[in-house]
């Protein structure tokens, strides 16, 4: 008999043993029924850890993302694409935006030159963003304010009602 066809050292052969099985994903979404899709986050990490602008965070060319479905054949666009927001929406992106000068390709190479109306807008974007943070937070300050005032006031009151009705 032939050990080769066997089934089972064909299932050795297909499932690799990995000390952390964490760290061992698919660069692509597997199709339906095979596998958890790709997620977005997954896959920016994934591009984190295979090109240099990505992890470095630098500017990215125009268009990176033809230049990324180039080099990482069958990633799903929908996909990239909402990794790619994700990544140049970032505070940390922003503000080496704002004051970047040059554009970066996959490989790391410079490319075009930074305009002043894309350091502006992210310097909006940032200025937006932090405002609505502070915003944010001063709702919160206010809100949990008016519960302590409330719950002071119900004290004094039921201080006053058992004040009171001890009298009588």
């Amino acid at each position: 008999m032939n050990t080769s066809l066997t089934p089972e050292p064909a299932a050795e052969v297909t499932t690799p043993v990995v000390a952390n099985p964490a760290a061992v994903k698919p660069v692509v979404a597997a199709p339906d029924g095979a596998a958890p899709a790709l997620t977005a986050r997954t896959l920016l990490k994934q591009l984190q850890q295979q090109f240099p602008p990505f992890r470095d965070c630098l500017p990215l060319s125009i268009g990176i993302d033809k230049q990324i479905l180039a080099q990482v054949p069958g990633i799903d666009k929908k996909l990239m694409r909402t990794a790619l927001g994700i990544h140049t929406g970032s505070q940390r992106y922003l503000r080496v935006m704002e004051k970047a000068t040059v554009r970066y390709d996959l490989d790391g190479t410079a490319g075009a030159e930074v305009t002043d109306v894309h350091r502006k807008h992210a310097k909006e974007v940032l200025k937006e963003r932090l405002k609505k943070e502070a915003d944010r937070k001063k709702a919160e300050r206010d809100a949990a304010a008016a519960e302590e005032a409330a719950r002071v006031r119900q004290d004094k009151l039921a201080q006053l009602t058992a004040k009171f009705s001890k009298k009588g």
